[in-house]
């Protein structure tokens, strides 16, 4: 029998020598942060990373990735759990979703395929899809239907029993192996670098011995880099408005709907404001506009400062320093405000979700030095999402 401090040294030099760095600590999320998700949301025990799948989102790494062989484990608690691991994403949502643009890697369980419709076409699989999402981009490897490769053959194991993972990542080419195979998998992709993610999305699921190997970078262009994390913060749990003040005049129109929020019509009440003020700071806010939205009339829009005054509104016949009629924006869509307030002056871009033509718009505002932000209530139902905020 070895020596017990030569069992130690062997297993030391392993580690060394494969170059694996284990992405969690036993007890600690730290190195981690919790995108667009409620706080309770992700936790982390004895190694084993839990996530209740509600509301659905993402828990993202605090740094960029660019080469790279990554390893997990996983496994759904209940039949059916839908899940996901996204590769080279950007810091926040992308307009108008819960999810981070980037390719994702499908953790989706064998009993999801009982819920799916036998009518269908066939357009994914129960796991190890790898595809690009909303404006990511990737030519698939093997079987694929449009941009997203399936896998070669089923290795996945049923709930509640672990799959392991294997992702390498290398210059724009990513393939993943299952359970010790290589199945599926894409080249050319767009980004190939940029954050790594766990993804929530309905079910618990639960991750563990997750590890990482860095390769040596191939020098990534800016234009196919996620955009850096600028500090921004979730103003919305996707559970509760614990984070906001509900008007009591006109609470029941205003309802948490997972990731996003929901006004009902009716007579127009006060904003929903959020409990934080702001001074100088860039806010982020997705509005949708229903399709029967009359946008001959306000139809929503986003308050600053704690004005109920809004700064932007959607819809003509109302008063705000930004204003976008019937002619500027369309029902039934989401459109993402992303607005700079600097003393008195605001820069204000609007952009389509998915859409490359922002509109941009700088203003004068009267406003004080601080204050709430607001979602406002113009009498028609409309919907929120991704309201973000970063102190400048």
């Amino acid at each position: 029998m070895k020596p017990l401090f030569l069992s130690i040294l062997a297993a030391v030099s392993l580690h060394a020598e494969d170059g694996f760095v284990p992405m969690f600590q036993p007890n600690s999320l730290a190195g981690w942060v919790n995108a667009n998700c409620a706080p309770e949301t992700w936790s982390i025990k004895d190694g084993v990373v839990s996530c209740t799948g509600k509301p659905t989102g993402a828990m993202r790494t605090e740094k960029q990735y660019e080469n790279f062989i990554m390893e997990a484990e996983w496994r759904h608690l209940s039949s059916g759990g839908n899940s996901g691991i996204f590769i080279w994403g950007t810091p926040i949502s992308s307009p108008g979703v819960p999810f981070l643009r980037g390719i994702e890697v499908q953790v989706l369980d064998n009993g999801y395929m009982k819920h799916a419709d036998p009518a269908k076409p066939r357009w994914f699989t129960t796991h190890g899809d790898v595809f690009p999402i909303h404006g990511a981009m990737m030519e698939p490897h093997g079987d694929h239907s449009g941009s997203r490769s399936f896998p070669s053959e089923e290795r996945s194991k049923p709930s509640p029993e672990w799959n392991h993972y294997r992702i390498e990542a290398n210059a724009g080419r990513l393939t993943l192996s299952v359970n010790g195979k290589v199945v599926s998998g894409g080249s050319n992709c767009n980004y190939r670098k940029g954050y790594l993610a766990l993804e929530s999305e309905g079910a618990p699921v639960e991750y563990r011995n997750v590890r990482i190997k860095e390769l040596p970078s191939t020098n990534t262009p800016a234009n196919l880099t996620a955009p850096l994390d600028q500090g921004w913060k979730p103003l919305y749990t996707g559970l509760d408005f614990r984070n906001w003040k509900v008007p009591a005049a006109n609470a029941a129109k205003w309802q948490t709907n997972d990731w996003s929020i929901k006004l009902l019509a009716g007579a127009t009440g006060p904003a929903l404001w959020s409990q934080q003020e702001f001074g100088d700071c860039e806010v982020i806010c997705d509005v949708n506009l229903p399709k029967d939205a009359d946008l001959t009339k306000p139809a929503a829009g986003l308050c600053v400062r704690g004005l109920s005054h809004p700064l932007v509104i959607f819809g003509a016949g109302g008063k705000a320093p930004v204003m976008l009629g019937p002619d500027q924006v369309k029902a039934g869509r989401w459109y993402r405000i992303k607005a700079l307030l600097k003393g008195g002056k605001a820069k204000v871009v609007i952009t389509e979700a998915q859409e490359a033509n922002p509109q941009t718009f700088e203003v004068t505002v009267d406003h004080g030095p601080r204050g709430s932000i607001g979602l406002a209530d113009l009498s028609q139902a409309a919907g929120y999402a991704n309201v973000f905020v970063r102190e400048l």
